[in-house]
C-alpha cells in the first residue's frame, strides 16, 4: 500500500475513509418503504404451494398413507409420500470426519418408514394455493404404529433404553474426552472446590421471517432455480445438486432479503429439500413458507444441556483446575451438513478459556432423542461454556470469600501474554481481558453499585451484580468444516468493477440477513477505491452472479468477506490508475483516487474523472497505447491462514433486582465491553452487540421449549413461548477495546455473537448475587419466578 498511501499511514487511513464511521445502511430506505424482496413475496407462473402432513407422534412406524380423498379435493396437484419422493431426492447423513465417532442415521426429505419426532413430515400435499394444500392435508390419513419414544437425554444412554436407530447400536451420537495438565493433583491440593450441575433449557431462534423457499425446476433448461432465505447460498447449491442428481451448474440459489437468521437458516432442512424435489418431480415451481407452529417443531432448537462442573481454587484466589461433564440431546438426527455435535464440541473447547489455568478435564456426550432436531444457533456453545465457567468462578469466589472482580483479575490471561493457547488447544492471537474488565468497571461504577446494593438490602430490596468474561470464535478457517469433509467454504470472494459511468459494482459471496453486510461491504470498497459510498452498488446472495464463498455464519462476514472486498478494491484502484496513467502519460504511482477523481498523489490536483477513465477504456481503447489492455474488474478471495480462528473477547455485567416475594426479575442495566478488532461501522457493531445481548437474555429468563415425557412440545406457539419484549429489556451500554487481528489488513474479527455469548451468565450470576443473603443458588436457566421461589424454598 505504500505506493498509494502516504508514508506512515496504514491501509485504513486513506483520506475520506469510511472505516470506523457510522453510516446509514444502503438498503435502509428500500426496507423502510416496504419494498423488500422476501421469498414469501415471490409469485412465479404456474407456482404451486406445498403443505406437509406431520407426525403427531414422537416415534411411530408409518404403516400406510391413504390420500384418495385429498387428491380429489379442489386445487390439489399431487399428494406425495416419502417413498415416492425418495426416488427423486437421496437421503443424507450429518457427520464430519474430524469429529471422531460421530454417527447419525440417513435422513429423508419426507419420512419413509418411521416418524422420529412430533412435526416430522410424513407426506406432502401440493396445490394451487397454500389454503387448498392445508385443507387437503387434513384429509390425508396416515396409519401409525406408535413406538416408545426416547425423550430424556440421560435415559437415552442407559442400557436397555429403546434405541431410536437400531442400526447404530445405541443412542450415543458422539463423545469427546479431553484431559490436560494435572487435574487430579490440582483438586487434591486445592483450598476449596466448588461444584454444581448447570442445566440449560432448550430454545430456538424466533426469526422475524420464517423459513421460506421457492424451487423452480425448468425442464427446458434442465436447471433448478431456488429462491431461499439462507445464510449460505453456495453451500445450498452444492447440496441441492448432490441430492437431486444434478451438477452444480444446473442449480442456481438466489437469496434476496432475509428477515433474520441467527444460525437458524444455515442448515439443511428436510422441508426445503422436499420442496426442491417436488419441483423437479412435478416440473413446476413449488413454494413453502413455514408458519409459526411449523417453525417451532421444525426450525432447529439449541442449547439443551446438563453440564456438571467443578473448579479448584487456592485461598489466594488462584484457580488451578476446571472439570466438566456435559450431556446434550440433539433430536433423532445429526443435522446436515454442519452436524449437531459442534455445539458440544464448542463447549469442551471454550470452558475456562479466558483463564490462565492449564489443568482441564472435560467430557461431552451427545444423545439422540425423539424431539425436534438441535443444531447451531447464534453463539454456538458459547453461552453454555460461558455460563458454566463464570458460574464456577463466582462459586469459587464465594467459597474463599473473595470479590468476583478480584478473582477474575487474578486469573484472567494477561493482556501481554499473547500469542498463547488454551488447554483445549485453541490458539489465541491477541485478546484484552484485563483492559476490557477495567473499562467495564469504570462504565458501570462498580464500587458505587456495591454501595447502593448494600444500602438497599437494609430496606429489603435485593439487587445483584453479575459479571461474565467471554471469548468468541470468529473468522473460522477450513479447520471448522472443510477439514471434516463438508463442502462448506471458509473463504469468500469479491468482484469489483468500474462501470461505464464511473460507479463501482461489487459482487460478494457474503449474505445479508439484517446485520449490515451490504453496508460494511460498501464502506470497505468505497474506502479502497477512493469513491463515495453512493457510488458503490453491492450485489450479494446469487450463486450465478457472485464469487464462490461461505456466506454468513460464525461472525465471518466482516473479517473474511470484508478483507476480500478490501483486496479487490485495492486491486481495482491500481488497475484504474494504470489506465489513467496511460491516458495522462503519467507514472501510475504518482496518481491516486480521491472523491471519485484521479488526482496527483502529492498535491491532490485533479487530473481526470473516473467516468472519463471508464469512457476511454470501454469505448475508445484505440486511443490507448497498442500494448496496453485496460482491466477495470478485479476479483480477490480471502481466508485466514495463520490461525484456525480469530477470537474476540469481552466482559458483560448485569444489574438487576429480584422480588423475593414473587420471584420476578427486573433487569435494570446491562453493560458490555467487547474487542472485535477493527470496528468498521460503530453503529452496526453496537446494534449487533445489543441484539445479541437480548438473544441471550431471553433464554436466561424465559425462553424454553418445554416437552412432556411423550415428546409433545407443550408451548410451540407465540402465545406460550415467551420471548423478550422491548419494555422488559434494560438499557444496554456498549464499550470497546480494539485489538486488530494481524491476519488481515483491515484487522476485523467479528461482533455478531459476543452479546449472546455472555448475557445469560451475567444475569445468572447477578440473580445469585441478589439472593446471596438467603443462601440460595440457581444453576438452571431460564431463571423463571417459579425456579427462584423454589430456590428460596417458599414453594415445594
Amino acid at each position: 500500500m505504500s505506493d498509494v498511501v502516504e508514508p506512515g499511514l496504514t491501509a485504513l487511513d486513506r483520506p475520506n475513509s469510511y472505516i470506523g464511521r457510522s453510516v446509514p445502511r444502503p438498503n435502509l430506505g428500500r426496507l423502510l418503504q416496504g419494498r423488500g424482496q422476501y421469498v414469501s413475496d415471490l409469485v412465479l407462473p404456474r407456482m404451486a404451494h406445498v403443505a406437509f402432513v406431520r407426525s403427531p407422534h414422537a416415534h411411530a412406524r408409518i404403516l400406510g398413507v391413504r390420500a384418495d380423498v385429498a387428491r380429489a379435493m379442489p386445487g390439489v396437484v399431487a399428494v406425495v409420500t416419502g417413498a415416492e419422493l425418495a426416488k427423486v431426492c437421496t437421503p443424507w447423513v450429518g457427520v464430519l470426519s474430524h469429529l471422531k465417532g460421530l454417527k447419525s442415521a440417513p435422513q429423508h426429505a419426507i419420512a419413509v418408514d418411521r416418524a422420529c419426532w412430533v412435526g416430522e413430515a410424513v407426506a406432502a400435499v401440493v396445490a394451487r394455493s397454500r389454503a387448498e394444500a392445508e385443507d387437503a392435508a387434513e384429509r390425508v390419513e396416515v396409519d401409525y404404529e406408535e413406538l416408545e419414544p426416547v425423550t430424556d437425554m440421560a435415559a437415552a444412554l442407559v442400557a436397555g433404553s429403546p434405541v431410536i436407530h437400531p442400526d447404530l447400536g445405541d443412542n450415543l451420537a458422539f463423545e469427546r474426552r479431553l484431559d490436560a495438565g494435572a487435574v487430579d493433583d490440582a483438586f487434591a491440593q486445592a483450598d476449596a472446590v466448588a461444584e454444581a450441575e448447570f442445566v440449560f433449557g432448550r430454545h430456538t431462534g424466533v426469526t422475524l421471517e420464517p423459513r421460506s423457499i421457492v424451487a423452480d425446476w425448468n425442464p427446458g433448461e434442465q436447471r433448478l432455480t431456488v429462491y431461499q432465505g439462507t445464510q449460505a447460498p453456495h453451500m445450498m447449491q452444492n447440496i441441492f445438486a448432490l441430492h437431486l442428481g444434478l451438477s452444480e451448474p444446473q442449480v442456481r440459489v438466489i437469496c434476496k432479503d432475509v428477515g433474520g437468521s441467527f444460525g437458524i437458516k444455515v442448515h439443511v432442512y428436510a422441508d426445503d429439500m422436499a420442496t426442491a424435489a417436488l419441483s423437479k418431480l412435478l416440473r413446476r415451481p413449488v413454494k413453502f413458507v413455514a408458519d409459526r407452529i411449523e417453525s417451532f417443531v421444525t426450525d432447529i432448537h439449541a442449547r439443551d444441556h446438563r453440564c456438571k462442573g467443578r473448579i479448584a481454587v487456592k485461598s489466594d484466589g488462584e484457580i488451578t483446575a476446571f472439570e466438566i461433564d456435559d450431556l446434550t440431546g440433539i433430536g433423532p438426527y445429526s443435522m446436515y451438513p454442519r452436524t449437531s455435535a459442534i455445539e458440544a464440541n464448542q463447549v469442551v473447547n471454550l470452558v475456562g478459556g479466558p483463564y490462565r489455568t492449564r489443568n482441564y478435564r472435560a467430557r461431552a456426550r451427545v444423545a439422540f432423542q425423539n424431539k425436534n432436531v438441535m443444531c447451531q444457533y447464534r453463539a454456538v456453545g458459547h453461552p453454555i461454556a460461558c455460563s458454566v465457567t463464570e458460574g464456577l468462578v463466582d462459586l469459587a469466589a464465594r467459597a474463599i470469600g473473595m470479590d468476583p472482580v478480584e478473582i477474575r483479575r487474578r486469573n484472567l490471561i494477561r493482556d501481554d501474554a499473547y500469542p498463547t493457547d488454551s488447554p483445549s488447544g485453541l490458539k489465541f492471537e491477541a485478546l484484552s481481558h484485563h483492559a476490557a474488565l477495567d473499562k467495564l468497571l469504570a462504565m458501570m461504577d462498580y464500587d458505587g453499585l456495591r454501595a447502593e446494593q448494600a444500602r438497599l438490602r437494609t430496606r429489603g430490596i435485593y439487587r445483584g451484580i453479575g459479571l461474565a468474561s467471554f471469548i468468541e470464535v470468529t473468522n473460522p478457517s477450513a479447520a471448522f468444516y472443510g477439514v471434516g469433509g463438508a463442502r462448506i467454504s471458509s473463504q469468500d470472494g469479491v468482484t469489483v468493477k468500474l462501470d461505464a459511468t464511473g460507479a463501482v459494482i461489487c459482487q460478494t459471496s457474503i449474505t445479508e440477513q439484517g446485520q449490515g453486510s451490504e453496508a460494511i461491504t460498501a464502506q470497505i470498497v468505497a474506502t479502497a477505491m477512493g469513491v463515495s459510498m453512493d457510488k458503490v452498488r453491492v450485489i450479494l446472495g446469487d450463486t450465478d452472479n457472485t464469487p464462490y464463498g461461505g456466506g454468513t455464519w460464525a461472525s465471518r462476514a466482516a473479517g473474511i468477506g470484508g478483507e476480500a472486498a478490501w483486496q479487490a478494491g485495492k486491486t481495482l484502484r491500481q488497475n484504474v490508475l494504470k489506465v489513467a496513467g496511460a491516458v495522462l502519460q503519467a507514472d501510475p504511482d504518482s496518481l491516486d483516487v480521491a472523491s471519485g477523481l484521479v488526482v496527483d498523489r502529492d498535491t491532490g490536483r485533479e487530473r481526470i474523472s473516473l467516468d472519463e477513465v471508464a469512457r476511454i477504456a470501454y469505448f475508445r481503447p484505440d486511443t490507448l497505447p497498442g500494448d496496453f489492455q485496460a482491466e477495470l474488474m478485479a476479483t480477490r478471495h480471502y481466508v485466514p491462514r495463520k490461525y484456525p480462528f480469530a477470537f474476540t473477547n469481552g466482559v458483560q455485567a448485569s444489574w438487576l433486582e429480584v422480588d423475593v416475594e414473587t420471584g420476578f426479575v427486573t433487569l435494570l442495566r446491562h453493560w458490555v465491553v467487547e474487542d472485535c478488532g477493527t470496528i468498521l461501522n460503530p453503529q452496526l457493531v453496537d446494534e449487533q452487540v445489543r441484539g445479541g445481548v437480548v438473544q441471550g437474555l431471553g433464554p436466561a429468563l424465559m425462553e424454553h421449549c418445554r416437552y412432556d415425557d411423550r415428546g409433545q412440545l407443550l408451548n410451540g406457539n407465540m402465545a406460550d413461548y415467551l420471548v423478550p419484549m422491548a419494555a422488559g429489556m434494560p438499557d444496554i451500554d456498549v464499550g470497546h477495546i480494539v485489538s486488530p487481528t494481524a491476519e488481515s489488513e483491515i484487522g476485523a474479527k467479528g461482533a455478531g455473537e459476543a452479546g449472546t455469548a455472555g448475557a445469560a451468565a451475567a444475569v445468572a450470576n447477578a440473580v445469585n448475587d441478589a439472593l446471596s443473603p438467603f443462601g440460595a443458588t440457581l444453576t438452571e436457566i431460564p431463571l423463571t419466578p417459579e425456579a427462584i421461589l423454589r430456590a428460596l424454598k417458599t414453594i415445594s
